[in-house]
C-alpha cells in the first residue's frame, strides 16, 4: 500500500471516502509513510510560501522602480511585472497540482477548533451554529 501512496505523492484527498479508510489506516500505522506524507506536505506548503514571497518581492520591486524613477525605468517595470506574472502562474500551478490548499484549510480549522474549545462557555454559546459546524 505504501508504494501506491508514493505514486500519488501521498495525496488521498481526491479519492472516495470508502477507499480512503484503508489508506488512512495504513498512514496511521506506518511511520515511514506518515513521515513521507509530512515531507510532501511540507514541500507543497513551502512552494506556496516561496511563490507568494516571490510575487510580493516583484510587486515591491515594481513599486520601488515607480517611486525612484531610475533610467530605463520602463524596462525595469516590465521585468518586475513579468516576474510577478510568472510567480503568480507558478503559484496557481502549485495550488492546482498539490493538496496544499486543503492542508492549509485543515490547519486553519484545527486552530479554530482549539481556540473554540478554550473559550468560556458563555462566549461559545453566542457563536452561530453554522460556524460551529464549519470548524467541526
Amino acid at each position: 500500500m505504501g508504494e501506491i501512496l508514493a505514486g500519488w505523492r501521498y495525496d488521498i484527498s481526491g479519492i472516495t471516502a470508502e477507499m480512503r479508510g484503508d489508506y488512512e489506516k495504513h498512514l496511521a500505522g506506518c511511520p515511514r509513510c506518515r513521515a513521507r506524507l509530512r515531507l510532501h506536505r511540507t514541500i507543497d506548503v513551502g512552494l506556496i510560501v516561496v511563490t507568494t514571497l516571490s510575487a510580493g518581492m516583484f510587486l515591491a520591486a515594481f513599486g520601488a522602480i515607480r517611486y525612484l524613477d531610475p533610467k530605463h525605468a520602463l524596462l525595469l517595470q516590465i521585468a518586475a511585472l513579468c516576474g510577478f506574472a510568472f510567480s503568480s502562474v507558478v503559484w496557481i500551478a502549485v495550488a492546482i497540482a498539490t493538496p496544499a490548499p486543503l492542508v492549509m484549510v485543515d490547519a486553519a480549522k484545527l486552530g479554530a477548533r482549539r481556540i473554540h474549545d478554550s473559550l468560556p462557555q458563555e462566549i461559545r454559546d453566542r457563536i452561530p451554529e453554522e460556524l460551529k459546524v464549519k470548524i467541526n
